[in-house]
């Protein structure tokens, strides 16, 4: 794959078309071709064709894609080829839904443990974890090689954590506090706000609305 920079939007749609590639391979579908998948995505197959370019095509004219192959591919772009650890800070509903969620081990995200400050939470098992005091949670990082923090806290206290995990080694955050990081450039934040999401969704419906009036 050529060193260039690949445009947000294509980045953005990587997960789904692995997503609808492993929903392929579970139906035992060897092969598919750039207008059959955009006929089950609903995106242009000039649209596929143009996205796999970016990284070398992957297919080849009048033949299409293989299925397995191309999973493969996009899996290692997006690099679940290898395994991450995680760590959940905020152990509260969100957080503990988040631990319960299976699917992401299979992507190669494991939750390797949660914290919180909440004495009464101490020692309640989510899964196969059990609530830790935040007394603990600079050296749990280092003993585990923890590259990944999930932030479900409120965001009074995102910054102070981020600064700490971050000394610690953390180098990228999935972060569902409602603040923006001010981390070091080479420390990635994926910023996720659920509001957002549903703000969109009324949009959405409010101009739908308008249009059938």
């Amino acid at each position: 794959m050529e060193d260039k920079n690949i445009s947000q939007a294509v980045i953005l749609r990587l997960p789904r078309y692995l997503r609808y590639l492993g929903e392929l391979k579970d139906s035992n579908v060897e092969r598919i071709s750039s207008q059959e998948l955009s006929e089950l995505m609903k995106v242009t197959a000039s649209q596929i064709r143009q996205d796999f370019n970016n990284f070398g095509g992957f297919g080849q004219q009048g033949y299409g894609y293989k299925v397995n192959y191309l999973y493969d591919e996009i899996a290692k772009i997006l690099g679940l080829n290898k395994t991450h650890h995680l760590i959940i800070v905020g152990a509260g509903n969100l957080g503990q839904a988040l631990a319960n969620y299976m699917n992401f081990e299979r992507r190669g995200f494991h939750f390797k443990g949660i914290f919180d400050q909440d004495e009464n939470l101490y020692g309640k098992k989510i899964r196969d974890m059990y609530v830790q005091p935040m007394s603990e949670l600079e050296d749990f990082v280092k003993e585990n090689d923890i590259d990944i923090a999930v932030l479900t806290i409120p965001k009074s206290a995102a910054v102070k954590v981020a600064d700490q995990l971050v000394k610690c080694g953390v180098r990228a955050f999935w972060n569902f506090a409602h603040t923006d990081l001010n981390v070091a450039d080479d420390v990635v934040v994926e910023n996720v706000h659920l509001s957002d999401s549903l703000m969109r969704l009324s949009y959405i419906i409010t101009r739908n609305e308008s249009e059938n009036d």
